[in-house]
């Protein structure tokens, strides 16, 4: 029996309660939403964390779209498989390009349902078994002011005790990793996110704007994360007076 647990996003309270009984049925553990502000919600405070989201597009007061377009804007990868009444090849389109995993019309067979819930959370646990890897021997790092151990999970800057969040810690791996190298947005998206790289997200922007405003002395004019307009990202533990941000 799976332990996984799903969240079913759908207005229409006997299609929502019909899809729960038989997913409760396969094993799964299932919660529902009418809404999308509930939807988020219920993302940030679950416990346990949602595996998979089974999200209507004509939702009241917001839709689908928007509700998939904000969990991918925060940084979350859960797999989302919309189900909608719409059958135009721009609806799918617009799904996918706000970050949706799959797309399936209704009216809808039920075994197709259960064979994709399946399918998303078999290749999402795949991709989660792939972390990020630090150079071998890597254990601690410091830069400009600040002390880093990975094992540990610790970070002091100026000597004051830092908490970062799990995305935060991983995006930092992925930066030592590749010190001065350019990263694609495509690759942090898809190494760090886990997400498709043509994604159309603010994620990867959002997570090293936070990470200036711990690491670097001015954020506005950053030395060691610096954006490359169009092409990507570069992390400089230790930028000569000459570079720019």
């Amino acid at each position: 029996m799976s332990s996984k647990h799903i969240l079913i996003v759908e207005d229409e309270r006997h299609l929502a309660m019909g899809i729960k009984f038989n997913l409760e049925a396969e094993g799964y553990h299932v919660s529902t939403v009418g809404d999308g502000p509930a939807a988020l919600r219920m993302l940030e405070e679950s416990d346990p964390e949602i595996d998979l989201i089974v999200l209507d597009i004509m939702l009241p007061g917001m839709s689908g779209y928007s509700v998939c377009e904000s969990l991918r804007e925060r940084g979350s990868d859960v797999p989302v498989l919309i189900l909608s009444a719409r059958t135009l090849s721009e609806d799918r389109t617009r799904g996918f390009d706000v970050g949706a995993n799959q797309y399936l019309s209704k009216p809808f067979e039920l075994d197709e349902l259960l064979s994709r819930v399946k399918n998303l959370l078999t290749h999402h646990a795949r991709r989660h078994q792939a972390p990020v890897v630090l150079p071998a021997g890597l254990k601690t790092y410091e830069f400009a002011d600040a002390k880093v151990n990975f094992p540990q999970f610790e970070l002091t800057v100026e000597g004051k005790s830092i908490q970062l969040t799990k995305r935060e810690w991983e995006l930092l791996e992925y930066f030592v990793s590749n010190e001065g190298r350019l990263i694609p947005r495509q690759e942090l998206l898809e190494k760090v996110w886990r997400m498709p790289g043509h994604i159309q997200t603010r994620a990867p922007d959002q997570f090293i704007l936070r990470l200036r405003k711990v690491f670097e002395n001015d954020p506005a004019n950053p030395r060691h994360f610096l954006t490359i307009r169009d092409m990507g990202y570069r992390f400089v533990a230790r930028p000569s007076e000459t570079n720019e941000g």
